[in-house]
C-alpha cells in the first residue's frame, strides 16, 4: 500500500468516526432533547453536517475504483445533501437521514461477519418471523419520529399511544386516525407518515432490500425467497429485475395520479407548492390502499368531481391487485394480449375483483338510495355508490358521512372490508383469491367433483387448507377483539364491529369511534390493524416452522354435519 492510499484509507476511517459521532449528536437534537439550542446554532450546525458530508464523499471517490458502483451507492447520499443545502427549513430531515444512515451502517459492520450475524441469520431462517419484526421496527421508528415536538403543528409531543397508533396506521396502510393529519401534524409530521405509508405499501422488506442492493450488498438466496413471497412472485425471476418493477410500476401510477390530481388542486389552493403536496399525498395514500387524507373531511368535498373519483379509485383498484397481476398484464401485452396467458392467480384476482366492485356497487346504490343519498342528483349517487364499493376494500377514503350510513351499508360494508383486496397488494383483508377459492370449493361440493377447478386448472387441497385455517383464525381473532371491545366501550355493537374490522382489514374506514377509544382500545386496534397487514397465517408460520412434522396418519373415521 503506497503512502497516498494509507493517507486517504486513514482519511476515511476517521471521516466516518466523525460522521458517527454527528449520527450521535442528532439522536440527542431529535430524540432526547436534553440540551437545548437556539436555531442559529441548529441553522449552522446542519450546515456543516451537511458540507462534512460532501468531504466525507469526496474522500470515498478518490479512493473508488468502480464509478458506476460509487454513484448507485452514493444516490441516497446525493439526494438529501440537495434536499439539505436547496429546500428551506430542511435540517431535521437531513439530521434525520444522517441518524438513519449511520445506524444501518453499524448494524450492516455488527452482523456482516462471524457469531455477531447470529440475530441476523436467525431471523433470515424464518421469514415469517422477520416480515413481523421488519414491521414492528419500523411502527417503533415512525412512533420515536412522531414524538419529536417539530412534528405537530402546536410544538406539543404527541401521546405515546396516539403516536404510537398513527405510525401502525400508517405503517399498516390503514388509515384510522387519533389526529387530524392536515392540522395536527407538520409538513415534518406529515411526510413522516406519508414514508410510513410507502414503505408499508410497498412492502418493508422490499424496499430495505432494494436499498441494501443500491448500497452494494448482496441478497441471501433465503431474503430473496422472503421478497418473492412479499410481493407474490414466483421463484423463478431475477431479484433485480423483480425489485426494478415493483418501484417503476409503483412510481409510474403514484406520478400519473399526482399530474392528474394537481391540475384539479392548482385551481382550488392559492399556494402552488401546497397543489403539488396535496396531489403527490393523496397519490400515494391512493395507490398504496392508505386513506390518509390532508383534509379534515377527507373526500366528501369531491363527491361529484369526475377527475378526483376516478383518479382515485383507479390508484386503489390497481393498488388492490397486487404487483404480481400487473407484471403478468405488462408482460402479456409485450407478447400480444390474450387471455389464456394469464396466469391463474391473475384471472382470480381480476374475476374476483370486478365481481366484488359490481356487487358493491349495487348494494351501496339500492341501501343508501333514500338515506345518505336521499335527494341528490343521480350523478351523485353513481359516484357515491361505486367510490363507496372501492374504498371500502382496504382504501378508508370517503365521500360520505360513514357514520350517517343505513345499517344495510355497515353490513356490506364490513363484508367487503373483511375480504380486502388481493395478494402481493398494498392492501389487507382473507383476500380475493381466498374468497374465490372458498366459493368454487362449494361450487364443486354441489356438483359432486372431488376436485376444486378453476380456468381448466386445478387448486390443491394445500391451498384449500390454507384458505380455512386463514378465515377461521380471522374470525376467531375478530371475535375475541371485538368481545374485550365490547366490554371496555359503550357504543353499540354495530359501530364497534365495524371499527374492529376497518382494522382488521386496513381499511381505515370509521363511524367516529377511533378518537373517543380508550388508550386500552386503541392499543387493540392497534394489534388488530397490525396482525391485518402482516396476515394471521404468518404470525402462526413464524410460531410452528422449526416444529417437526409427524410421519404417520390416524384411522379416519366418518362424522355428521349440518
Amino acid at each position: 500500500m503506497t503512502k497516498s492510499s494509507f493517507f486517504w484509507e486513514k482519511l476515511e476511517k476517521y471521516s466516518s468516526h466523525i460522521l458517527n459521532l454527528i449520527a450521535i449528536f442528532n439522536f440527542q437534537l431529535l430524540i432526547l432533547n436534553v440540551i437545548k439550542f437556539d436555531r442559529v446554532f441548529l441553522s449552522n450546525y446542519a450546515q456543516y453536517s451537511i458540507y462534512f458530508l460532501i468531504f466525507y464523499k469526496f474522500v470515498t471517490l478518490i479512493k473508488t475504483k468502480n464509478l458506476k458502483t460509487y454513484f448507485w451507492n452514493s444516490i441516497s447520499d446525493l439526494i438529501f445533501i440537495f434536499i439539505g443545502l436547496s429546500v428551506y427549513q430542511s435540517e431535521r430531515v437531513f439530521e434525520l437521514y444522517i441518524l438513519g444512515r449511520q445506524t444501518f451502517f453499524a448494524i450492516r459492520t455488527l452482523t456482516s461477519s462471524g457469531e455477531k450475524a447470529s440475530l441476523i441469520d436467525k431471523l433470515s431462517e424464518n421469514p415469517p418471523v422477520l416480515v413481523l419484526f421488519s414491521f414492528l421496527l419500523t411502527i417503533f421508528i415512525g412512533t420515536l419520529l412522531l414524538l419529536l415536538p417539530s412534528a405537530t403543528v402546536r410544538g406539543e409531543i404527541t401521546s405515546i399511544v396516539g403516536a404510537l397508533f398513527t405510525s401502525t396506521s400508517a405503517t399498516c396502510v390503514t388509515g384510522l386516525i387519533v389526529y387530524d393529519t392536515g392540522t395536527h401534524f407538520t409538513l415534518f409530521g406529515q411526510l413522516i407518515i406519508l414514508f410510513l405509508i410507502q414503505v408499508g405499501g410497498l412492502g418493508i422488506m422490499t424496499v430495505s432490500s432494494a436499498f441494501a442492493i443500491m448500497l452494494g450488498q448482496r441478497l441471501s438466496i433465503k431474503n430473496e425467497s422472503l421478497i418473492q413471497n412479499v410481493v407474490g412472485e414466483k421463484s423463478n425471476v431475477d431479484m433485480m429485475n423483480l425489485l426494478k418493477n415493483v418501484f417503476i410500476v409503483t412510481i409510474i401510477f403514484e406520478l400519473v395520479g399526482a399530474f392528474i390530481m394537481y391540475f384539479h388542486f392548482r385551481n382550488e389552493f392559492i399556494s402552488n407548492n401546497y397543489a403539488i403536496y396535496s396531489a403527490v399525498f393523496h397519490s400515494i395514500s391512493s395507490f398504496c390502499n392508505a386513506g390518509f387524507s390532508l383534509f379534515s373531511d377527507n373526500m366528501m368535498n369531491y363527491s361529484t368531481n369526475f377527475n378526483i373519483n376516478f383518479v382515485v379509485t383507479s390508484l386503489i383498484i390497481i393498488g388492490g391487485i397486487g404487483f404480481p397481476v400487473m407484471v403478468d398484464i405488462s408482460k402479456n401485452i409485450k407478447k400480444g394480449f390474450t387471455l389464456s396467458r394469464l396466469s391463474l392467480h391473475t384471472k382470480m384476482v381480476l374475476t374476483g375483483t370486478v365481481a366484488l366492485l359490481i356487487v358493491g356497487f349495487i348494494g351501496f346504490f339500492i341501501a343508501e338510495y333514500n338515506t345518505t343519498m336521499k335527494d341528490q342528483s343521480l350523478v351523485f349517487r353513481i359516484f357515491t355508490s361505486f367510490f363507496q364499493s372501492v374504498t371500502t376494500r382496504t382504501a378508508g377514503f370517503n365521500t360520505i358521512d360513514t357514520g350517517a350510513l343505513s345499517k344495510a351499508s355497515v353490513l356490506l360494508s364490513c363484508i367487503l372490508m373483511f375480504i380486502g383486496a388481493s395478494p402481493g397488494s398494498t392492501a389487507g383483508g382473507i383476500k380475493t383469491t381466498a374468497l374465490m377459492v372458498i366459493f368454487i370449493s362449494v361450487f364443486a361440493l354441489f356438483q359432486g367433483n372431488r376436485d376444486v377447478n378453476i380456468f381448466k386448472r386445478r387448486i390443491s387441497k394445500d391451498i384449500i387448507y390454507r384458505v380455512l385455517a386463514l378465515i377461521a383464525l380471522s374470525v376467531s381473532l375478530l371475535t375475541i377483539m371485538i368481545f374485550l371491545l365490547l366490554m371496555i366501550e359503550p357504543f353499540s355493537l354495530e359501530k364497534i364491529v365495524f371499527e374492529a374490522i376497518s382494522a382488521f382489514g386496513t381499511v381505515g374506514l370509521s363511524m367516529g369511534l377511533t378518537p373517543l377509544l380508550s388508550d386500552f382500545s386503541k392499543l387493540i386496534i392497534i394489534l388488530l390493524m397490525y396482525l391485518g397487514r402482516v396476515g394471521p397465517l404468518t404470525l402462526i408460520f413464524a410460531l410452528t416452522e422449526k416444529k417437526l412434522v409427524s410421519n404417520y396418519s390416524y384411522t379416519k373415521e366418518r362424522i355428521t354435519i349440518g
